[in-house]
């Protein structure tokens, strides 16, 4: 893996090396460059509007998912969300998901995600995310979006 440049958006770290990603808004060509380098092809977006300058990196597939903030995703979203993971994965190539700070929607994605992969309870999910990206998750109806979507996939 590349050092920490400065070039790295806010918030970004791995929750699962090579495979899953998570960040704040990216607003600079450097920054949409720097998940590029990092062997991200798929960048995926919570937010309501798209992000700025996603344009300049047509090598980076942006994906929408509009997600009010402070709301959790539904389950179609939860599972349009995955899906992308595991197609972007299968490739060989990494995904990075994003919301305003990074917190909320994204670690919501990103616990069903280890809830998902890994196996884990909700609950167990969400303690590792937090652990993972502090600020994780931030409403109760997200964590039960979490919980609810471990109760569906048992």
């Amino acid at each position: 893996l590349l050092s920490q440049t400065n070039n790295a958006p806010s918030n970004f770290s791995w929750v699962d090396p090579g495979k899953l990603a998570g960040l704040a808004l990216p607003r600079m060509t450097a920054e949409y460059q720097y998940l590029l380098d990092n062997g991200i092809h798929h960048l995926v977006c919570l937010c309501e509007r798209k992000p700025p300058n996603h344009d300049t990196c047509p090598q980076l597939q942006l994906h929408h998912i509009k997600i009010t903030d402070f709301t959790p995703p539904t389950p179609a979203q939860t599972d349009a969300f995955l899906s992308i993971v595991e197609k972007a994965n299968s490739k060989g190539e990494g995904v990075a998901v994003h919301c305003m700070h990074g917190h909320g929607r994204t670690g919501t994605m990103l616990a069903c995600y280890l809830v998902k992969t890994r196996g884990m309870s909700g609950a167990d999910a969400i303690l590792e995310t937090r652990r993972l990206r502090p600020g994780s998750i931030e409403t109760a109806e997200q964590e039960r979006a979490v919980v609810q979507f471990y109760q569906r996939t048992k």
